[in-house]
């Protein structure tokens, strides 16, 4: 990808990045601030396009290959930092407007946005306004939204950064959650490496732009996360490891 730079000369944003994500993990995409984890994620949406490479997602089974060429018939949802919710729209329309625009009835589409909310912690808030609701709930109602059409591929840039830790641990815990019943790959961008420890089954560390894979480390923690396990010296060192191949990347020259 090569957007223009301040003086309208072209820069390089992602430069040979070539990972495999297998059907069903859930990868956790760290590193410094700027270095291009929001316009990967895009260009796996197809919101942008790579100038070179490729995306490739697969659609059953098989895996997602980011570096080749986009399957456009891929389930794809993507839930953005911040929950984007229409406010003169009730919670229920606005979890059923991807339904709404493939031009799904409205009872079927509000029955889904219902088991939708409910898979989040909010079954009965259909009826509500996103101003009635508080920070957190607002983002699962976004979280519902990207979950209403059942995607195979979930994708997340940074949804938890603006609520508060206490907040923020819930909503990672009840993400863990859903992901251990659903059956879809989830691609997770956060700048917190204690969050990609937690969540994520893999943490991808980039370099600064242009961004490289710097590292593709496995956790050594139990598929089942629960809040216990922060607490615990394996979660700690493998906090420590992810941090040490980040700061590699901030340090000059």
């Amino acid at each position: 990808m090569y957007p223009e730079g301040p003086g309208g000369e072209p820069r390089v944003a992602i430069d040979h990045v070539d990972v495999t994500i297998e059907a069903g993990e859930l990868v956790a995409l760290v590193g410094p601030s700027g270095c291009g984890k929001s316009t990967l994620l895009r260009m796996v949406a197809g919101l942008d396009q790579p100038t070179t490479g490729r995306v490739v997602l697969g659609t059953d089974h098989t895996a997602a290959v980011l570096r080749e060429e986009r399957d456009r018939n891929a389930a794809i949802g993507y839930v953005f930092q911040d929950p984007t919710l229409m406010p003169w729209r009730s919670v229920s329309d606005n979890v059923a407007l991807p339904l709404e625009i493939a031009g799904i009835a409205r009872s079927e589409r509000l029955a889904a946005a219902e088991e939708a909310l409910a898979a989040v912690g909010l079954r009965g808030e259909g009826s509500q306004y996103p101003n009635q609701l508080s920070g957190g709930m607002r983002m699962r109602v976004s979280i519902a939204r990207a979950l209403v059409a059942h995607p195979r591929i979930l994708l997340m840039d940074e949804p938890f950064a603006a609520v508060d830790e206490i907040t923020r641990q819930a909503l990672d815990q009840q993400l863990r959650e859903l992901w251990e019943r659903t059956p879809m790959t989830l691609l997770f961008v956060t700048h917190s490496v204690a969050e990609a420890v937690y969540l994520a089954g893999r943490v991808l560390v980039l370099s600064a732009r242009p961004a490289r894979l710097a590292a593709d480390l496995e956790m050594d923690l139990s598929r089942l996360r629960r809040p216990a396990v922060r607490s615990e010296p394996r979660y700690a060192r493998e906090v420590g490891r992810v941090q040490a191949a980040l700061s590699d990347q901030l340090r000059p020259g």
